[in-house]
């Protein structure tokens, strides 16, 4: 019974944390759109993101643990468990991410990532990803960090998915950084899989006030420089993807 209780507090009491939270992110939002004459970069908009998020992380009680060289520019390509992912990679360094166009009819966090500056994808429409792929490539040369998903979907953590080369051509012969990363969480009150790791046919809501009952979440995110890219997408995509498989294996929690 007084576990109940403890939960259900924590639940209330993180809800309410967040809806805080989130208003400041859009105070502050309105603040960037005054000092930018009402059209602020994604530069400004990354930097916005990191600060949102660094707080966010606080409301679920997420201490993400970092090894290796944080990138700063460039291509990041990264395994994709949940929601958190983004949280915590935009609290790490200022980034623009890559997300399918479903992420944008979330509820209020579909609004923040199109006010961060999200590249949205129309995955069912093939005349889109040349239109993402045109778009990565001109924040890549102004100097942004890109931070893409290549599985294309979350998992549950047990193993890396294949990777799709569809968006990887703006780093084949291209002088930009490239960089692998790799995610994991852990719980020391739940199953990873079927409580952090958002996947299958789960529901945003539901998940969320679960999430909210932890006690904590711990994340361990490891990063790597690969020092020369493919002039073949699909090549790329095979090294990327052994590269997060060889950080899985190294860094495992």
């Amino acid at each position: 019974m007084k576990h109940r209780f403890k939960r259900s507090f924590r639940i209330a009491a993180r809800s309410a944390w967040l809806a805080g939270e989130l208003g400041l992110a859009l105070a502050r939002f309105a603040t960037l759109i005054a000092a930018h004459a009402g059209s602020p970069d994604r530069a400004a908009r990354a930097r916005w993101l990191q600060r949102a998020c660094r707080r966010t992380l606080r409301v679920f009680h997420l201490h993400p643990r970092v090894t290796g060289p944080v990138p700063t520019s460039g291509l990041l390509v990264c395994n994709h468990l949940s929601y958190l992912d983004i949280l915590v990679l935009g609290a790490i360094t200022p980034c623009v991410f890559v997300s399918k166009r479903e992420v944008n009819r979330w509820p209020v966090f579909g609004w923040f990532a199109s006010l961060a500056g999200t590249l949205f994808l129309r995955r069912e429409q093939r005349l889109d990803v040349a239109r993402v792929t045109r778009e990565m490539r001109g924040l890549l040369e102004s100097g942004a960090l890109v931070v893409l998903f290549p599985e294309g979907t979350t998992s549950d953590g047990r193993e890396v998915l294949p990777f799709k080369s569809s968006l990887l051509e703006p780093a084949t012969r291209q002088p930009h950084a490239l960089s692998a990363g790799f995610i994991e969480d852990a719980l020391n009150d739940g199953d990873v899989a079927e409580e952090v790791c958002y996947w299958k046919d789960m529901t945003l809501l539901p998940h969320l006030v679960n999430l909210f009952g932890k006690r904590s979440i711990d994340a361990r995110l490891c990063f790597a420089e690969l020092r020369q890219a493919s002039a073949d997408r699909k090549q790329l995509a095979r090294r990327l993807r052994a590269e997060v498989v060889r950080l899985k294996e190294v860094f495992s929690l």
